[in-house]
C-alpha cells in the first residue's frame, strides 16, 4: 500500500515538509489539514518519508497520489476502503476501472485542472451568458479559477439548455444542497465533537460517505418519479 509513491522517490530530489504540502495543495483542496494528511497516512494511502527526528517529508509523487485521493473523494464521493483498493490494483501495475465509472472509460484518475474563466467556457463550451445565469442562480461560485466540477455543471447546463431548461429554473438545487450539508453535519457532529486530529479527519470521511448514500437515494427517487412521467 503507498508503495508506488514511495518507490518513485529519486533520492536526490527535494522534499516537502507538511507545511509546504498544505501550501501547494490547499489552494485546490481546501478541507486538507495536518490531521488529514497524517489520518492518510494511518490509513495506509500514503507513505512519506521520515526525518531522523521523526517528520515528515513529501516528494512529488506524493503530492501527486494526495491530489488523487482527495480528487476521488471531491469529485467522485468515494470513501476511503474504495479508494484505498483502486490505489492497491494501479500500484501492483494494473490498470483498473474507477469505481462507479462505465467500463471500457478511461480509468487512471487525471492530475485535477484549474481553469480561468474563459479556458473555463472553452472546456464546457458554455457561453458568457450561461456563466453569468448560472453564478446568478448559485449553481457555480465565482472566483479566479475553477474546477472540473465547473466544467461538469457547466456541460449539463449547456445540454439542459437545448431543453428549455434555465439555471434560473434550478435555483433551488443550492438551497437543497445546503439542507443535505446541515443533515450531513448533524450525523457527524458525534465524531467531530471529539476534537481530536483523528476524529476530525474521520469526520471528513463519514460527511463524504453520508453525501454519497443521499445522492443514491436522490437518484432512485428521481428515477422513480419519472417513471410516473413517462408511463402516464
Amino acid at each position: 500500500m503507498a508503495a508506488q509513491a514511495a518507490s518513485s522517490r529519486a533520492p536526490d530530489a527535494p522534499l516537502l515538509s507538511i507545511g509546504q504540502v498544505l501550501a501547494r495543495l490547499t489552494p485546490e483542496f481546501p478541507e486538507l489539514t495536518p490531521s488529514k494528511l497524517r489520518f492518510l497516512e494511518e490509513q495506509g494511502l500514503i507513505s512519506p518519508a521520515r526525518t531522523e527526528s521523526g517528520y515528515r517529508k513529501f516528494c512529488s509523487a506524493d503530492l501527486d497520489r494526495i491530489s488523487s485521493i482527495l480528487a476521488l473523494q471531491r469529485d467522485h464521493y468515494l470513501p476511503l476502503k474504495v479508494i484505498r483498493g483502486y490505489l492497491e490494483q494501479i500500484d501492483s501495475g494494473h490498470v483498473p476501472t474507477l469505481p462507479g465509472a462505465v467500463p471500457g472509460t478511461p480509468t487512471m484518475l487525471p492530475m485535477a485542472r484549474r481553469f480561468g474563466k474563459d479556458d473555463l467556457l472553452r472546456e464546457s463550451g458554455a457561453s458568457a451568458v450561461l456563466f453569468t445565469e448560472a453564478v446568478s442562480a448559485a449553481l457555480i461560485t465565482p472566483g479566479e479559477t475553477y474546477g472540473e466540477e465547473a466544467v461538469t455543471v457547466l456541460r449539463a447546463l449547456v445540454e439542459l439548455g437545448r431543453a428549455g431548461v434555465e439555471p434560473r429554473h434550478l435555483r433551488g438545487y443550492r438551497a437543497a444542497a445546503e439542507r443535505d450539508a446541515a443533515l450531513i453535519e448533524s450525523a457527524i457532529a458525534p465524531v467531530s465533537r471529539r476534537r481530536t486530529a483523528s476524529s476530525r479527519a474521520r469526520s471528513a470521511e463519514l460527511a463524504l460517505e453520508l453525501a454519497a448514500h443521499l445522492e443514491r437515494v436522490r437518484v432512485s427517487l428521481l428515477r422513480s418519479a419519472l417513471g410516473r412521467v413517462t408511463n402516464g
